[in-house]
């Protein structure tokens, strides 16, 4: 389960935290394949860390052979053995490091690929909800410090684990007495421990949602620059920018002050500890219950534990900051392993949304039966929506701005899931059911041939350049100066605003889906290119079933019925000479679009 989504000062609905028993659980479902990776590591730093525990009583050998006054000779099967012990150490900790070291980063290599793929996966009025700040600091920050710890902390934490325990077991077989005494300061580490973990789970999460706040106001502010600029709103957006900065500082310092507590308190812990165990030594020697060697060997193992003991408890700061951020992450793929549920309105019982279902049906391609969706409490934006495409059919869908158009397409084509109602869509046969092409379309960094092949794969060059032909851009993508193998996206060949488009129209050609949604896929090409979309688009969707939302009116035109979508309901529905002589809403749009052009100066 999840806690509740956190509310950063932005105001915005948070996505959320998985709680302390998800995360372990999620934890142990990522190691879970690879338990026999995990039990060996594990072993191996067992017996790598039992050899190095050889040190102490060899070292309080030579003590004793000393304060006996044997002859040298008598030290060098000691310190051949010391030498011995050194290299059998060194191998096996090695080996046991690369085999924890590999088990993390395959769990972290796991977690990466399922946090993409359930991110990739997240309803859209969700991620609006939370606002891109915050899925960007777990993407970056989040899996950052999930990653540190897992190259450094945990492979030291079982080394430290396994060294404390082992060392401890190695004082009671020098003497009980010797473990009770060094047993004092566990109280003092325990407290401690307690003292840091309580006041760091809270802190570091507070910390995050912080970032991810800090973030969210830098997108907002670089991304609206001009507008920023353009009403002089520069001084308000630096200092609410400033403010976020300062709240995350100060929480960054609130930390530092906390570790800095936890490693005084540390101290105090090793002063009582050592010294009980020392002057435990001393009475057992002077009782002759022990040799000097003995009192040397069990102060030695104490002070041994200075190392792994400070390096497990310091390691709860990487640890707690680790999960802290492994909740959130856990919290986002919790979330779109378990779609949102309506909340209920008042005096109404919450309705019940129904899966969306396939079917293979020649007779309607999809059926939109009682569709209705709100963004959040009091936000309804379509109501009770019916809808049926017959297989082949082209339907544009039109309607004034917020009238719910680019909500009902995501709906129809998957992206979006309803809040009630149901959707039937083409069964997959293989081929991808449902491509939706918007007019926000991205060109992925690398060749032109690999942007292409994201829709297929196995497209070989004769389909890629097919694809491109139907969509009337084969002209200008061999003209690249590398033709299909020209390197576009960031960093690469700019395209403009029309080719990205075409380029996303290829996909769709090459995706051959049963049905294909387009919301407002022409618009971003201005009207000089715009005719040259509409024809792309026509082609591109030529005997296949079609959704597409009408930025222009004449996409309507060519359409063989026009739906039309007021305030969220279907006001109009029917081929466009017959709404256009109606006299209705649809008429009523097609004279406000024709004499804007008419009036419009010609390009």
């Amino acid at each position: 389960m999840t806690t509740p989504s956190p509310t950063a000062d932005t105001g915005v609905e948070l996505l959320p935290i998985a709680t302390p028993a998800r995360t372990r659980a999620a934890l142990r479902t990522l190691i879970r394949p690879d338990r026999g990776l995990a039990l060996t590591g594990l072993g191996i730093l067992v017996a790598a860390t039992a050899v190095g525990l050889l040190v102490q009583p060899v070292l309080g050998r030579i003590v004793d052979i000393v304060a006996d006054g044997r002859p040298a000779g008598d030290l060098t099967l000691p310190v051949v053995l010391l030498v011995a012990v050194a290299v059998v150490q060194g191998l096996t900790t090695t080996l046991g490091l690369t085999r924890i070291a590999r088990l993390g980063e395959t769990v972290l290599a796991r977690l990466r690929e399922r946090f993409v793929e359930r991110a990739l996966n997240l309803p859209a009025d969700r991620l609006e909800r939370a606002g891109a700040g915050d899925l960007t600091a777990r993407v970056t920050g989040d899996v950052a410090r999930v990653a540190e710890a897992v190259r450094s902390a945990l492979p030291e934490m079982a080394r430290s684990v396994l060294a404390i325990l082992l060392t401890l077991g190695a004082l009671a077989l020098l003497d009980v007495r010797f473990l009770l005494a060094a047993l004092l300061a566990v109280p003092v580490q325990l407290l401690t421990a307690r003292w840091y973990v309580r006041r760091a789970l809270t802190l570091y999460a507070d910390q995050r949602v912080a970032n991810g706040a800090q973030q969210q106001q830098l997108l907002e502010t670089i991304g609206g620059a001009v507008t920023v600029r353009g009403h002089r709103l520069e001084e308000q957006h630096t200092e609410r920018s400033a403010g976020r900065s300062r709240k995350a500082v100060d929480l960054t310092m609130r930390s530092v002050n906390l570790v800095l507590g936890f490693y005084g308190r540390l101290h105090i812990a090793e002063y009582i500890g050592l010294a009980a165990v020392l002057i435990a030594g001393f009475w057992l020697v002077r009782d002759g219950a022990v040799s000097i060697g003995t009192a040397t060997a069990a102060a030695l193992y104490f002070h041994s534990l200075f190392g792994p003991v400070n390096a497990a408890l310091v390691l709860l700061d990487d640890a707690q900051s680790a999960a802290a951020g492994l909740a959130r992450l856990v919290g986002v793929t919790d979330l779109a392993e378990q779609p949102e549920q309506p909340e209920p309105t008042a005096g109404k019982a919450a309705p019940v949304s129904v899966p969306r279902q396939r079917t293979a049906s020649s007779e309607a391609a999809v059926t939109v039966h009682e569709v209705s969706h709100a963004y959040g409490p009091g936000r309804p934006v379509l109501h009770e929506v019916s809808l049926t495409l017959k297989a082949g059919e082209h339907v544009a869908l039109v309607g004034t701005s917020g009238a719910g158009k680019s909500t009902l397409a995501r709906i129809v084509a998957g992206v979006q899931q309803p809040t009630t109602g149901t959707v039937t869509a083409p069964a997959s046969t293989g081929e991808t059911s449902v491509v939706l092409v918007t007019q926000e379309v991205h060109v992925f960094t690398g060749t032109l041939a690999e942007d292409l092949r994201l829709a297929r794969p196995d497209a070989t060059d004769a389909d890629l350049r097919t694809a491109l032909s139907t969509v009337y851009a084969l002209d200008w993508a061999e003209a690249l100066p590398d033709g299909l193998a020209t390197v576009v996206g960031e960093g690469g060949h700019r395209l403009d605003p029309a080719r990205a488009q075409q380029l996303a129209l290829a996909r769709l050609v090459l995706a051959d889906p049963a049905l294909a949604v387009l919301d407002e896929a022409t618009a971003e090409a201005g009207s000089a290119g715009a005719r040259v979309l509409e024809r792309s688009a026509e082609a591109a969707l030529a005997g296949r079933t079609a959704l597409v939302v009408a930025h222009r009116l004449t996409q309507a035109v060519a359409a063989d019925r026009v739906v039309v979508l007021e305030a969220g309901r279907v006001v109009e529905s029917g081929p466009h000479d017959e709404l256009r002589d109606a006299d209705g809403p649809y008429a009523a749009l097609w004279r406000a679009w024709s004499g804007s052009r008419t009036r419009a100066p010609h390009p």
